[in-house]
């Protein structure tokens, strides 16, 4: 299992992990991929399009990294898994729990929406605030 990651704009960390998640292939990115995930950045794309083999172990460390993303205030989503991971996804309920996309632009475009509903919701909070002081 081999990661690759790069900046895109937007403060957006993209990761492609390439390989099986299965022990081993967890065993080989597992820190790695949690420090990235521990990162400051607005959202974490993660590519699966290379993941052939998804295993229970594998699943776990998707959520580990999807609950250390929410709580620095990030989101991670995954795209473009294959017809068997996506399968896996979907069957373990994953999928209900971290959004995945077929494309990387449709992700990067509900990316998008969601980082401004959040910051309007960060502004309707402040709003909020500053007129409770009146």
């Amino acid at each position: 299992m081999q990661l690759f990651w790069e900046m895109l704009d937007g403060d957006i960390l993209k990761i492609t992990l390439d390989g099986r998640l299965d022990v081993d292939g967890t065993n080989a990115v597992d820190v790695q991929l949690t420090t990235l995930a521990a990162t400051k950045r607005t959202a974490i794309l993660l590519d699966l399009h290379r993941v052939d083999f998804l295993a229970s172990i594998g699943i776990r460390t998707l959520l580990i990294c999807a609950k250390t993303a929410a709580r620095r205030g990030g989101t991670l989503v995954l795209v473009r898994p294959r017809p068997m991971v996506r399968a896996v996804l979907d069957r373990s309920g994953v999928s209900s729990l971290i959004p995945v996309y077929a494309d990387t632009e449709t992700a990067l475009r509900a990316i998008a929406r969601a980082g401004g509903e959040r910051r309007g919701a960060e502004q309707d909070t402040g709003d909020r605030k500053s007129s409770r002081r009146d």
